[in-house]
């Protein structure tokens, strides 16, 4: 059944290719969404059995593991929201003539191969095929970066692609020296298989190793929206369209961070420590967050300020696993679900805001509240979210990483990231504060919600965070430890 995840993303391309109504196009995305949700379910369910799920007839080139099942959850979920979500918004794009029914099949036909693309990358054991496919979810969600085809929307999609490949290049440099470190150790079949090279990594070549991981942690962090391999984020999460902004930052920066951590799990098994991988992760991390801080305080883009944010939590996720500690580690994985439900709902949120009043500039939304009696209370309670307060999930899981660092004996790397979570916090509440209660010109804007289908998508979105804010439930916890446990090199 696993394999369904492989196929029904591609059977969507064919289906696609031969619907003739937006309708069909909406059905087809909406069942093959709810198909890869079910299934992924499945394989929980296996992998909380069995330990594992793989298939020896394909060589064990289908692996999934607790870490890798955790984050194909995130995506299956987001995916089949976001879609639920898009099916208003398209309509509301064909309705004033910015799309066409051919461009609405172009928009899913890329959004299926982009979504196998992720899959793909979390279901494989090898790391040469996880790099291809990294690489295929660039190509893929370029064109819907600049799927607006205006001057804003093609300009970033040319920064994502050509500082992504940059990234991606060298990437493959790193991780022609983890083969090179494992020439004498393991046999060609499986030189390349992070399980086979977990269970080899005290022989692999240690000197050769550690540069194979500087190599990897920058190509994948590029790629990750890590500090100061940035700069494509911005641009490409501010012009896309909502649901493709949503899916970026919600599961494609997991994607790339979850490569990373299959190579920091090697790297550390085979030095005995985790001193040398700490130091590149943390500083990574810590640099994410100092940029963010940095450039959250002047955005004039809304999106642009979401992006941003992304920024800040990646870095708070690398630090948290570079920690090294089992506190950190779980602390991370749960922060990387938190940061992903808030920020769809947030993206999704501004989806909304941006058909209701077609602009992106801060200071030409007003009185959002008003206009928007459902999006506009929900995009407030996002941004109290994404910014640490509780209830929200996202403060459990930053209490946590703050925690592990004070545990781990870093009281001045607490403290810095304390200050500068508060810098965030102060600066999103300062830009973003008018928009809710301000008048402006919204007299004459009729008020009311424009999608709302999408607006019981962001509700569910918010109930979710709120609930593991307060309770997080025993499977997933289990689940959540179990991939600490692989993590640390059990």
């Amino acid at each position: 059944m696993g394999l369904v995840l492989w196929i029904a993303p591609l059977l969507a391309v064919a289906l696609s290719q031969i619907a003739k109504r937006a309708r069909t196009l909406h059905a087809i995305s909406i069942c093959v969404s709810l198909l890869m949700l079910v299934v992924a379910g499945f394989c929980t369910h296996a992998v909380m059995t069995a330990g594992q799920l793989t298939y020896s007839f394909l060589n064990h080139l289908f692996l999934i593991d607790s870490l890798s099942v955790i984050i194909l959850d995130i995506v299956t979920a987001i995916y089949f929201l976001t879609c639920v979500y898009a099916i208003g918004y398209l309509q509301n794009e064909v309705r004033h003539g910015k799309i066409g029914e051919e461009k609405l099949r172009l928009y899913y036909m890329l959004l299926y191969i982009f979504l196998f693309a992720m899959v793909l990358a979390l279901t494989v054991s090898n790391i040469g095929i996880l790099w291809v496919a990294i690489e295929a979810t660039t190509l893929a969600s370029a064109f819907l970066v600049g799927f607006q085809n205006n001057p804003n929307s093609l300009e970033a999609a040319w920064k994502y692609i050509i500082i992504c490949s940059v990234g991606i290049a060298i990437t493959l440099v790193g991780i022609i020296f983890l083969h090179l470190s494992s020439v004498d150790v393991i046999q060609s079949g499986d030189a390349l298989k992070w399980n086979v090279l977990l269970s080899e990594a005290k022989n692999l070549n240690e000197p050769v190793l550690r540069f194979a991981f500087l190599f990897i942690v920058v190509g994948f962090g590029t790629k990750a929206g890590l500090a100061p391999m940035h700069t494509w984020l911005p641009d490409a999460h501010s012009q896309a369209p909502s649901p493709v902004s949503a899916l970026l930052s919600g599961v494609l920066l997991n994607s790339a961070m979850y490569a990373i951590i299959r190579c920091l799990t090697i790297v550390n098994v085979n030095i005995g420590d985790s001193r040398y991988t700490s130091r590149i992760l943390i500083g990574f991390g810590l640099l994410s967050v100092v940029t963010a801080a940095i450039f959250i305080l002047s955005q004039k883009d809304y999106k642009r300020l979401l992006a941003y944010s992304s920024i800040e939590h990646m870095g708070i996720i690398a630090l948290a696993i570079g920690l090294f500690t089992p506190l950190s580690i779980f602390a991370g994985l749960l922060h990387m679900m938190n940061h992903s439900l808030t920020k769809t709902m947030l993206f999704l949120s501004s989806g909304n805001i941006l058909q209701k009043y077609n602009a992106r500039e801060i200071s030409k939304i007003s009185g959002l509240l008003k206009v928007l009696p459902v999006t506009g209370p929900i995009f407030l309670l996002g941004l109290l979210a994404i910014s640490g307060t509780p209830p929200f999930s996202i403060f459990g899981s930053e209490v946590n990483v703050f925690i592990s660092i004070f545990d781990a004996n870093h009281p001045w790397l607490g403290v810095m990231l304390i200050l500068l979570l508060a810098v965030i916090f102060a600066g999103i509440a300062a830009t973003m504060f008018k928009i809710f209660f301000g008048d402006g010109d919204t007299v004459e804007m009729q008020a009311g919600e424009i999608n709302l289908p999408g607006a019981v998508v962001m509700g569910i979105l918010l109930i979710v965070i709120v609930v593991t804010g307060i309770y997080l439930p025993d499977g997933l916890k289990a689940l959540f430890i179990a991939a600490q446990h692989i993590i640390l090199g059990g």
